[in-house]
């Protein structure tokens, strides 16, 4: 099935993307790099071209020592040449070569990341988490020098507080340089805390696009978690611990309700809820194999009712 028309604006960018990020995370950890090939070109089929992923992925792994996600990525628009018609993000401060945000490391990351993806120009460049010990000016000022150079397109910020958000936007605008466009928050609808609120009306205020991470709580909101079952994932014990409280509960319960009445997914449901919430433009899940992907890019066509909405949100509350 393809979604061809779906793309959207993000946020006051000149980006568009697919509704769904296809997360990178998996490529070079528990999805090799032919796996990798195969969801990407799946992916890229169905009419997705928003690609994430981080300078970082995957050097929590033994033998690994990061940007092996990035190298995959790479490897794989050299052999599509399809350069133009993918919007790539990475992201920067995780690497255990590139730690941190200041000017000299964002620069120096920044070649290294474009140098494993084989390209000139990032789309998108977030810093991946926030160094509250580093002035945003200085933050800020080699971002801008990344894209006055022509090597970074459009900047965001990830797991950044409403102050250090506030602050950066401010000065973008006072001096006139390169502006924040997005934001990466942890959100979804059993984590709902860290960006609702302060964050998500600063973003909403500042007309910014919200593209958050663990959409789908590491695998939890997929429904393949029950009572009783095994789940084989590497992912399983950090999806496991939903299934645990009330509020895992109710919300299994309430997706499997509204699933139903769609004849769709639990997941395509768990992202369209995320989907259709303030600032969202495209949630990020990631696909080990093809088979994963039908449900994730789902999304693009599933439009849920207000009251569906509203119930799947009051179960979350």
């Amino acid at each position: 099935m393809s979604y061809m028309t779906s793309l959207r604006k993000l946020g006051q960018s000149d980006l568009e993307v697919f509704p769904l990020a296809l997360g990178g995370n998996v490529f070079g950890w528990t999805a090799d790099q032919t796996q990798s090939f195969a969801v990407l070109d799946a992916y890229t089929a169905a009419g997705g071209n928003f690609v994430d992923t981080a300078d970082s992925y995957s050097a929590w792994i033994e033998g690994n020592h990061g940007g092996e996600s990035e190298t995959i990525i790479g490897k794989w628009i050299k052999e599509r040449g399809n350069r133009s018609d993918v919007v790539v993000a990475t992201k920067v401060s995780q690497h255990p070569d590139f730690k941190g945000l200041s000017a000299a490391n964002i620069r120096a990351a920044a070649d290294a990341s474009l140098k494993r993806l084989g390209t000139d120009y990032i789309d998108l460049y977030y810093t991946h988490f926030d160094q509250p010990d580093v002035p945003v000016e200085e933050i800020i000022g080699a971002l801008d020098e990344l894209v006055k150079a022509g090597k970074v397109r459009q900047i965001a910020a990830s797991n950044i507080s409403p102050e250090r958000l506030k602050a950066s936007l401010e000065f973008s605008e006072r001096e006139g340089l390169a502006r924040y466009v997005a934001l990466q928050p942890h959100y979804n609808l059993v984590s709902r805390d860290t960006y609702e609120g302060e964050l998500q009306a600063l973003a909403e205020r500042a007309g910014l696009a919200a593209v958050p991470y663990f959409a789908l709580a590491s695998g939890f909101l997929t429904g393949k978690y029950r009572p009783g079952a095994t789940v084989d994932s590497a992912r399983a014990e950090g999806a496991a611990k939903h299934l645990a409280t009330e509020r895992g509960q109710k919300v299994l319960a309430a997706l499997d309700e509204v699933a139903r009445a769609h004849d769709a997914e639990v997941a395509t449901v768990a992202l369209a809820w995320l989907a259709a919430q303030p600032t969202v433009v495209a949630p990020i899940a990631s696909a080990r194999t093809v088979e994963q992907l039908p449900a994730l890019l789902a999304v693009a066509g599933l439009r849920l009712t207000d009251d569906e909405i509203g119930r799947l949100t009051e179960a979350s509350a």
